[in-house]
């Protein structure tokens, strides 16, 4: 079993920064990618960005291009989102999501296990 745990999210005035970790514990297995995702009041989830194993590929949604970081250290079992210029459409929960290869993917049906999730609020 794999637990993925997240922290990072908050209130925050449009033009803000946060940053989201998230740490993976468990039977994660040797090499993993990871992913965020979020979801909105009324709206479907929304792919946010991924990250291979390696660090080398990168994936972001359109929306948050140019203003969202992913990072990882492999050695603590963390992913980050460094989150930059927030909007008040960025407000969500936030999810990290852990799927079963070292693979960075934007699917969201790849991916096998996912967090509690943390809530990001952005005013205007």
């Amino acid at each position: 079993q794999v637990q993925l745990v997240e922290s990072g999210g908050g209130l925050v005035q449009a033009g803000g920064s946060l940053r989201l970790s998230c740490i993976a514990s468990g039977r994660t297995g040797s090499r993993y990618g990871m992913g965020w995702f979020r979801q909105a009041p009324g709206k479907e989830r929304e792919f946010v960005a991924a990250i291979s194993w390696s660090s080398v590929f990168t994936y972001y949604g359109d929306s948050v291009k140019g203003r969202f970081t992913i990072s990882r250290d492999n050695a603590k079992n963390t992913v980050y989102l460094q989150m930059n210029s927030l909007k008040p459409e960025d407000t969500a929960v936030y999810y990290c999501a852990l799927p079963p290869s070292s693979t960075a993917t934007m699917e969201a049906y790849k991916y096998i296990y996912w967090g509690q999730g943390t809530q990001v609020t952005v005013s205007s």
